[in-house]
């Protein structure tokens, strides 16, 4: 793999990153991991691209790549987010985050409002907690947080949680209905094993079953409203350090939702 140089420019001074500086918190590491968090969502193939073009237009130019050539490549020259809209993705992901830390789902390794599809969270789910009912519930609870904390905030919702086979809506439904019929915590014959295929005709076909499927999304929607109220200081300084940054990384993200009083 080529290697390249990457200028970071801060105020006409060049921080180089030694050996000895090489584990610090210095700012090379810190725009390495804005420009990582900026990525979310893009591919290996993506990002190759996007250095390529970067260098051929520093050549071009006849000067070193810089940090802001490869953030403007990620970026892909969108044009800015309108404020309201930019707004309300900082609410949903942030919901979306302090849930997943208060519930201890596993660790957040960063947001972003500035990807192609609006806002983007990158989180991990920790591989040694029991798989209970319980632990689907938290993990129901923060699926649906993105849409209760628009709820809180704005009193409306977008279809952001939806729309899409991906969305979190779609994801929450698939959850508890495989709670339903697939792994053991029914209400109505848990003890039997009903595979699917395909969600929107099983749930079409049985009101029933819809009905139960959609009782625990509105559970998870409340749970996931209690928790954001109880730490409404985290969430709402996140909310405004995400509107602000447009991507954080989750030492950032961690720094917020551990400084909270």
């Amino acid at each position: 793999m080529d290697e390249i140089e990457v200028i970071l420019e801060y105020d006409g001074e060049r921080d180089i990153d030694t050996p000895e500086t090489a584990e610090q918190d210095n700012p090379v590491l810190q725009a390495l991991r804005r420009l990582a968090t900026r990525a979310m969502g893009l591919t290996g193939a993506d990002i190759e691209r996007i250095v390529r073009e970067a260098r051929l237009k520093a050549r071009r130019e006849k000067r070193r790549l810089t940090y802001a050539d490869i953030e403007a490549g990620i970026r892909g020259h969108r044009p800015p987010v309108p404020y309201d809209v930019r707004w309300r993705f900082a609410i949903h992901e942030s919901g979306h985050a302090v849930v997943h830390h208060a519930l201890r789902l596993g660790s957040i390794k960063g947001l972003t409002i500035d990807a192609k599809d609006g806002g983007h969270n990158a989180v991990t789910f920790a591989t040694n907690a029991p798989d209970t009912e319980a632990w689907y519930e938290r993990l129901l609870a923060m699926l649906m947080a993105g849409r209760a904390a628009e709820l809180i905030v704005l009193k409306t919702v977008s279809a952001g949680s939806g729309g899409a086979e991906e969305s979190d809506l779609a994801r929450a439904t698939r959850v508890a209905l495989d709670m339903e019929q697939a792994l053991g915590f029914g209400g109505r014959h848990p003890l039997l094993y009903l595979g699917h295929k395909d969600p929107t005709a099983t749930l079409s076909r049985d009101a029933e079953l819809a009905e139960r499927v959609h009782r625990r999304l509105e559970f998870a929607q409340a749970r996931a409203t209690e928790v954001i109220l109880e730490d409404r200081q985290a969430f709402d300084r996140l909310v405004r350090a995400l509107f602000d940054a447009q991507a954080l990384d989750g030492a950032a993200v961690m720094d917020i939702l551990a400084g909270a009083s």
